[in-house]
């Protein structure tokens, strides 16, 4: 977000400086119109006043087309760079939309993934309760056949008793 708060910045200040290049263009151009109709003047003062005056004026038009070159240059330079800027805030763009994406897909499968947790978790608690349950009754029982085995014996010792006592005869 930073970046592409950078990147936006960085466009406004290519953007100023190519609205202010064009400026400056604009300016050199009325600059050369205005010497093209100076020269017009001095051509005919050259007729009237000689040809120093003209060597004098085409110099002078021979630099402003070099700096008018050596701007425009550095027009289609900045150009460029503006271009190359705006390919790569469209690329930060796309990767920011995938990203966005795929945090949602990530979110997404951890919502599915939290209720499997808790769907998991209420199985394990049915379960438990289930072998609480189980466990309880498996100790009920067990308590139960102790108790039944208790009284088995204790029936067997009256019996054994009982056949003692009627001298040994058996039903």
């Amino acid at each position: 977000m930073v970046d592409a708060a950078r990147l936006a910045d960085e466009l406004r200040a290519e953007q100023d400086h190519t609205s202010a290049e064009d400026r400056g263009k604009r300016a050199l151009e009325t600059q050369l119109t205005e010497l093209d109709n100076r020269l017009l003047d001095a051509e005919a003062a050259a007729i009237k006043g000689g040809k120093e005056a003209m060597s004098k004026l085409e110099m002078k038009i021979r630099e402003l087309e070099m700096e008018l070159g050596s701007v425009q240059s550095k027009t289609q330079e900045n150009y460029k760079a503006y271009q190359r800027s705006e390919r790569r805030i469209k690329e930060l763009q796309f990767q920011q939309e995938e990203d966005r994406k795929n945090q949602d897909r990530m979110s997404e499968l951890a919502s599915k993934l939290q209720q499997k947790i808790k769907t998991y978790k209420q199985q394990i608690e049915e379960a438990e309760e289930i072998a609480a349950l189980n466990l309880a009754k498996f100790r009920k029982a067990q308590q139960e056949l102790e108790e039944t085995e208790e009284r088995c014996k204790m029936a067997d010792a009256q019996m054994s008793t009982m056949r003692l006592a009627r001298g040994g005869s058996t039903y």
